[in-house]
């Protein structure tokens, strides 16, 4: 069985994960506020939604595997609730001169807080529908995988 070429599968999620990649580099130093977690909890609300798909289509055919995708959906969404607590603990003074170009108040989805409070319930209702509450308030490190070659 051939695996795909990297230059040919999944274009747009290459792309996103150099922008990470990129950025990582780049923000040496800078502290977090609320304009970038809330680009980050989109990100990762995103990934969320893909993993999402992804594990209900890998779990028929492939069940062990499904389990390891649900165990990685589960935590991408204590990240990304994480981050959207996080949201909320920085100050909004904190965010520093915001050039015209860029001014929260006049985005389409409303003022910025809303927006990721919209886009985390949004999220929070789809894995609500899928998880218990238990499963919710696991520890991260509470899952350990073996690798095997």
């Amino acid at each position: 069985m051939n695996a795909p070429r990297t230059t040919d599968a999944h274009p747009y999620l290459r792309a996103a994960t150099a922008g990470l990649r990129h950025h990582t580099r780049t923000a040496t130093g800078t502290s977090a506020d609320r304009m970038h977690l809330d680009t980050l909890h989109a990100h990762l609300t995103a990934a969320h939604q893909l993993l999402d798909q992804l594990t209900d289509s890998t779990r028929p055919p492939h069940p062990a595997a499904g389990r390891h995708l649900a165990a990685a959906h589960l935590r991408l969404w204590q990240a990304t609730a994480a981050v959207h607590d996080a949201f909320h603990t920085v100050p909004a003074d904190a965010e520093g001169p915001i050039d015209e170009e860029c001014r929260p108040e006049r985005l389409p989805d409303g003022p910025l807080v809303l927006t990721i409070c919209q886009r985390h319930l949004a999220a929070s209702h789809a894995i609500r529908r899928k998880t218990t509450p238990t499963d919710l308030n696991t520890p991260l490190h509470g899952h350990t995988t073996t690798c095997s070659q």
